[in-house]
């Protein structure tokens, strides 16, 4: 009997993966738990961190044939496992610009293009993440290239998250993209606080002047304007912004309507399924289990706290110096890339102290604004850095 209990208990050993199980693994599944509820509970940006938390769920389980690299055995070429080549979407920075695609197909950039004074609340709201990235590097614990990389965190979107950490901090990509979706899920919580201190009740309650109406030709002479000038200025933006201009264009042009239902549909949620789970494989407990991870957490939600207050402050500002045609604080804090939740935010606050305010679509402009913002910052970051 204890012949066959020692081979049960050798067989339990050397077949299956109960065995490779440990402590970090045990934590990760905990934190696992806790994202998986925010996820499916709270409902926060579940359509990344659903995926995302899945992988990091895989990524703490012994498996076999899912995550290991092609390698020779003799002879004998054997294959990687499928999330081996699917992760290299993100190493060789495909998910990232085909998201940005999608954006473009879904997002109207006629707001900003009929009030362009809003693209300065988009450049102040990048304010958190040089704040960021100088309160990390100061700190001596992170290097140039990574404290880079978290401050983009600020500006509040996800695949230019990834897309910066891949070049200049590839090993911090999980908790880096982890912080940014998460905190992106939370700007209904974050901002309306900030938004609320730092305006006074009158300005609250100013109401814009109505935005003229932008044709089609304008709207694609922006779109190539755009692209053009990001590309010269900052040439490693040029995958984000360029995809980014071709799916508006594609929206706009409405010869392709074809085209486009697919890219706002299809192609981008088959590549936030990937994006997410290989975003999710990389938080393995030896990487994700650092010091270095809570850090990332907390200078994450500075980092966006800052870029909400750099909008809000400086459509104060903007209003000292043109009082006669003045705008409402409220949307400045839409100049972070959470399109178009931060407009959404902008749009609630107001509504609470002014309810016949409609600020949804002057906020549009700011948060477009900060879509290319933060791509350009990063753009920045990696041809200084990289």
């Amino acid at each position: 009997m204890s012949g066959i209990i020692e081979q049960f208990m050798l067989m339990m050993t050397q077949s299956t993966g109960f065995s490779h199980i440990t402590g970090g693994m045990v934590i990760m599944w905990a934190v696992c738990v806790v994202l998986f509820y925010l996820a499916i509970v709270k409902e926060f940006e579940p359509l990344l961190l659903l995926p995302i938390t899945f992988g990091a769920l895989l990524a703490n389980i012994p498996t076999e044939g899912v995550l290991n690299a092609p390698h020779v055995e003799g002879l004998i070429t054997v294959p990687g496992g499928l999330y081996y080549y699917i992760s290299q979407g993100i190493h060789l920075e495909l998910f990232p610009p085909i998201i940005f695609l999608g954006v473009g197909a879904l997002t109207d950039f006629g707001p900003l293009i009929a009030n362009p004074r809003t693209f300065l609340l988009g450049a102040a709201a990048q304010l958190g993440i040089f704040m960021t990235m100088f309160v990390a590097v100061m700190s001596g614990v992170f290097t140039p290239g990574e404290g880079a990389s978290i401050g983009i965190i600020g500006g509040a979107d996800g695949p230019t998250s990834i897309f910066t950490a891949n070049k200049l901090a590839p090993h911090l990509i999980g908790p880096i993209a982890v912080a940014a979706y998460t905190y992106m899920s939370l700007v209904p919580l974050i901002q309306p606080p900030i938004m609320k201190l730092l305006t006074t009740d009158a300005e609250r309650k100013i109401r814009m002047k109505t935005l003229r109406p932008v044709g089609k030709l304008e709207r694609i002479i922006f779109a190539i304007v755009v692209m053009v000038a990001v590309c010269l200025v900052v040439p490693p933006a040029s995958a984000l912004i360029a995809m980014l201009m071709l799916g508006n264009i594609m929206r706009e042009s409405g010869v392709v309507d074809r085209l486009t239902k697919s890219t706002q549909n299809e192609i981008i949620n088959m590549t936030t399924i990937f994006l997410g789970t290989s975003v999710g494989l990389t938080m393995g407990a030896e990487n994700f289990l650092q010091t270095k991870t809570l850090m990332i957490i907390v200078m994450g939600v500075v980092a966006f706290a800052f870029s909400t207050a750099g909008g809000v402050v400086f459509a104060k500002i903007m209003n000292k110096l043109s009082p006669g045609n003045p705008i409402n604080p409220l949307i400045g804090s839409a100049g972070v890339s959470a399109v178009p939740m931060a407009a959404r935010v902008s749009q609630v606050v107001g509504a609470q102290y002014d309810k016949q305010n409609f600020l949804l679509m002057h906020a549009m402009g700011p948060n477009v604004a900060g879509v290319i913002g933060t791509a350009v910052c990063a753009g920045y970051f990696i041809s200084r850095l990289g």
